[in-house]
């Protein structure tokens, strides 16, 4: 793995929420009152968390989204901010409601349950999408959740030469395009399962959708992930942690997948390094709170090497 310094720059377009994460000591049956161990208001959603991560590993980072003028979505916005993730391209659509979501995660298992209401204001429209927020970036990250702009915001990145990453959660409508215009495509389990019987499978029709891909991913959770690249496959074992929540842990994933990227490593190397990342962060409640450094993932890829 190459450490020499190498500035990056990742501009990502997508979903941003604002969080509650209650913890609870096993799932609550119904019409009962369990006692929260804790309670976390932070923001979440799948490119704004993966902005995140990358920010604390030490890349340069700008987020396009969308919020309304409301509490939540004031909250959404400091939160980058802190992160120093630039919020040059969330715009703020007044009198609406933004993105909520609430999370009971069950400590003996750290699993999470997500219950979550869409926002009321409107996508954002492709000509929202600044150019200038994405030229010069090292990569372009997508969610895949705002068709028109994301389609848009690829559009403005091959212009650039700058390649596309999508974070494919679900098949939703659009999602395909959105495949054929990306060069890197990590896709869930959900989504996997969506396209055909198998994670292997499910790779074969991406790349058939996809032909020019230079990677493509399914990531199987404790499971780790399966990579089709360069015509070989990699299979890439998850580290095996005692997890307290796994709230992010997907799009921890991806944001360290994306750093790989941006820094020329060998996809061993990404795939690897983004698994230690995301396993880091399962070991503290909160999607973001537990987010590491770069220094003490590769600390920890040291002491687990082998």
């Amino acid at each position: 793995m190459n450490r020499t310094p190498r500035n990056i720059k990742v501009t990502g377009l997508g979903q941003c929420s604002l969080d509650t994460i209650a913890l609870v000591d096993g799932y609550p049956r119904e019409d009962t009152k369990p006692e929260a161990i804790d309670i976390i208001v932070e923001g979440g959603g799948p490119v704004a968390t993966a902005l995140v991560a990358l920010s604390r590993l030490g890349a340069r980072t700008t987020f396009i989204g969308r919020i309304s003028d409301d509490a939540a979505g004031r909250e959404i916005k400091r939160g980058l901010r802190r992160e120093g993730v630039s919020t040059r391209g969330l715009r703020t659509k007044k009198g609406g409601a933004s993105q909520r979501a609430f999370i009971i995660v069950n400590t003996r298992t750290a699993s999470r349950t997500v219950i979550w209401k869409r926002p009321t204001v409107p996508e954002l429209e492709p000509d929202e999408v600044d150019p200038a927020l994405i030229r010069g970036a090292s990569l372009l990250l997508l969610d895949g959740l705002m068709v028109d702009a994301s389609l848009r915001a690829a559009k403005i990145a091959r212009e650039y030469n700058i390649p596309v990453m999508l974070d494919a959660g679900r098949l939703r409508e659009g999602t395909l395009e959105i495949v054929k215009r990306s060069d890197y495509i990590v896709g869930s389990e959900r989504l996997a399962k969506d396209l055909a019987s198998t994670p292997a499978r499910a790779i074969e029709r991406l790349c058939s959708i996809r032909p020019g891909a230079a990677a493509v991913t399914i990531t199987l959770g404790r499971r780790g992930s399966i990579t089709r690249t360069g015509g070989r496959t990699i299979r890439t074992p998850a580290f095996r942690v005692e997890a307290v929540d796994t709230t992010g842990a997907g799009d921890v994933f991806h944001g360290g997948y994306a750093y790989g990227i941006a820094k020329g490593w060998k996809m061993e190397e990404t795939l690897r390094f983004a698994s230690a990342l995301s396993a880091l962060k399962c070991l503290s409640p909160g999607g973001r709170s537990g987010i590491p450094g770069l220094g003490e993932v590769l600390d920890f890829m040291k002491r687990h090497a082998g």
